[in-house]
């Protein structure tokens, strides 16, 4: 069998094949494009034509590449989400980087209670949370012309095979799915005066969403069948990690999480208070984890600093020292100038070196607290972490983490993600019994490093 995982984030998107050969998972990479949120009438939207046409050209080059897949499945970040009526697509997909909820998050909480909504939900507050966004859709009248309701990859599931399937990992991220019951949470619904037919029933990864729709398999040059991965890209991530159920990752990229898998969620005060977020996986398990800002602030200076490499980078904060800020300010979502807020924070101006060590030093700062309150919040003790995702490659910022936190580090795979993403495939097609199985071949299919310090 051959599969295919299209992970889609923020900042790009990639195809990557991948099979089992010699009880390895092999993964090769056919297609990338870029990605990026883009203003529209004083608001960030992501360009939804754009993103399916890529989405129909990573599939195309596939087959040209002779890795034409039995199997797709998407992933992409959380919270942003279509809204459709008769199929057609109702305004724009706004970014979770828009400040549009700014003015209705007290709105929601004025009729659903912060604390009433996390004993419920067990989400931590964000401001772009789903569920925030969609009360801009209510007043602004948009809710009202919807027939459906679809998260990123759910939309573009329907847009290859024309089934409307709603994930669970990803509607978790709504702060609207009960962590009990594991379905929408009517109460929620009800009181912030959604339209309840928008939410239809939930889907577990594995499931298949269908087979490709006669357009999609002429301009592609041959038919596939979707399937649901863990479609939030950070669940598809934690489920490549190679390790046992319960113990400490973070998954980093663009967004640092740092979590552990749990069979329940946490939903009580403490965990409310360090803002941890339950977020829902595989068999209805949960991702108890902090979201932190993560290289959001290093890919927002280099591109300020005219794109030097990551490398070159890292050696630069190798030789300076810096200061503390809190990397999870607000200030940092979406700044005009990434670079003069860190010195704004920092209270001082700081050349490149200082500043890109001042956001290394930070972060590892913050991973250091986020496990005292995940210790707190678990009642375990963690002896090491593991590092997945793109950042697992920045050896500095493992370093750094490593000593600040004092605890064993081990990093990769890099592409988690896609990885995750496969291996659920594998699942649903029955060539990897489960998650347990599918971790052990990724320790053996992959590249995982101890950090020294």
């Amino acid at each position: 069998m051959r599969y295919l995982a299209i992970d889609i984030g923020a900042s790009s998107g990639r195809h990557i094949a991948g099979e089992i050969e010699g009880g390895k998972i092999k993964l090769k990479e056919v297609y990338r494009f870029s990605n990026g949120a883009c203003e529209s009438g004083g608001s960030l939207v992501w360009g939804a034509e754009r993103l399916f046409k890529e989405v129909l050209n990573g599939l195309k080059a596939a087959g040209q590449a002779g890795l034409a897949p039995d199997i797709v499945g998407i992933d992409t970040w959380a919270v942003d989400y279509a809204l459709l009526n008769g199929g057609e697509i109702v305004g724009d997909i706004f970014s979770y980087r828009s400040p549009r909820t700014a003015a209705v998050t007290d709105k929601v909480h004025a009729l659903f209670p912060f604390e009433k909504l996390y004993g419920r939900t067990g989400i931590q507050f964000q401001p772009f949370n789903t569920i925030y966004q969609l009360m801009c859709d209510k007043i602004s009248g948009k809710l009202a012309k919807a027939d459906a309701f679809l998260m990123l990859p759910d939309y573009l599931n329907f847009r290859l095979t024309g089934v409307k399937k709603q994930e669970y990992t990803n509607a978790t991220s709504t702060g609207m799915v009960n962590a009990r019951t594991h379905d929408w949470d009517e109460e929620i619904i009800s009181a912030l005066g959604y339209d309840r037919r928008l939410f239809k029933p939930l889907s577990q990864p594995g499931e298949s969403v269908g087979r490709f729709t006669e357009q999609v398999k002429k301009f592609v040059g041959y038919d596939a069948q979707v399937v649901l991965p863990a479609t939030h890209d950070t669940a598809s991530a934690v489920l490549a990690a190679p390790i046992k159920f319960g113990s400490a990752y973070i998954s980093s990229g663009t967004w640092s999480l740092l979590g552990a898998e749990q069979e329940f969620a946490h939903t009580d005060k403490g965990s409310m208070n360090a803002n941890y977020s339950n977020e829902g996986s595989v068999n209805f398990t949960f991702r108890y984890q902090k979201n932190i800002t993560g290289l959001w602030m290093l890919q927002s200076v280099r591109k300020e600093a005219g794109e030097p490499t990551f490398a070159q980078m890292e050696k630069w904060a190798r030789g300076a020292s810096g200061v503390i800020i809190d990397v999870n300010d607000k200030r940092f979502l979406s700044p005009e100038n990434m670079c003069r807020e860190i010195c704004a924070a920092a209270g001082k101006v700081m050349h490149m070196p200082e500043l890109l060590r001042t956001v290394y030093d930070s972060l590892a700062a913050c991973y250091a607290a986020a496990v005292k309150e995940l210790e707190a919040g678990t009642g375990q003790t963690f002896e090491s972490i593991h590092i997945i995702g793109g950042g697992s490659r920045d050896r500095l910022l493992n370093e750094l983490t490593a000593r600040a936190t004092g605890k064993k580090v081990t990093a990769g795979p890099v592409e988690a993600t896609a990885a995750g993403n496969i291996i659920m495939q594998m699942i649903a097609s029955g060539e990897i019994k489960d998650v347990q199985a599918a971790r052990e071949m990724i320790k053996k299919s992959f590249d995982i490093k101890e950090i020294e310090v």
